[in-house]
């Protein structure tokens, strides 16, 4: 399938652990580049399933055929440039399922080429078929280009999370 031109795109499999877990581990070492992350691994191990499917972009093989290229293993013939990883969660308002972004990661070097937007847009399309009714995610308030990208897609605001460090010694 295309994404848009000079990339293809395909789901991928419960194989793809690892390479899950890098990306993950990209995407929040870009946020916060003091922290360890190697926790993730645990997190795509609990949460990682054929009902929280991923997707992977890659940059097309030049004479590789599109129907050679969807037979060869994913290792065997380059490196994904973005990954989308979708989860189920539950509206707690109107109790509807919806489908909730886990995960969307391009490679610093393949951004500002329409790929967050292409992925954005397929997400859209997979939910409208299977009947949902809106989709969610969870951006840092740090990370301006993906706030950027939602507002322009029509994403809104709905709640806000909270946290307090409750560190040693503090009352």
């Amino acid at each position: 399938m295309n994404l848009l031109p000079g990339y293809s795109f395909r789901q991928g499999s419960t194989l793809d652990k690892a390479l899950l877990v890098k990306f993950m581990q990209r995407s929040y070492q870009e946020q916060f580049p003091d922290q360890d992350f190697s926790h993730l691994a645990h997190t795509v191990e609990q949460y990682f399933c054929r009902d929280t499917p991923v997707w992977w972009v890659y940059e097309e093989a030049g004479e590789v055929g599109e129907e050679i290229l969807h037979q060869l293993p994913i290792t065997n013939y380059q490196s994904p440039v973005a990954c989308l990883w979708v989860g189920n969660a539950i509206d707690q308002v109107s109790g509807d399922r919806h489908p909730h972004i886990f995960l969307l990661y391009v490679i610093p070097e393949y951004r500002h080429r329409g790929i967050g937007k292409g992925l954005m847009a397929y997400i859209e399309d997979w939910a409208t078929q299977k009947g949902d009714r809106q989709i969610g995610l969870q951006v840092f308030q740090s990370n301006t280009p993906a706030l950027n990208l939602y507002h322009q897609l029509g994403y809104q605001e709905q709640s806000l999370w909270m946290v307090k460090s409750l560190e040693l010694g503090n009352s």
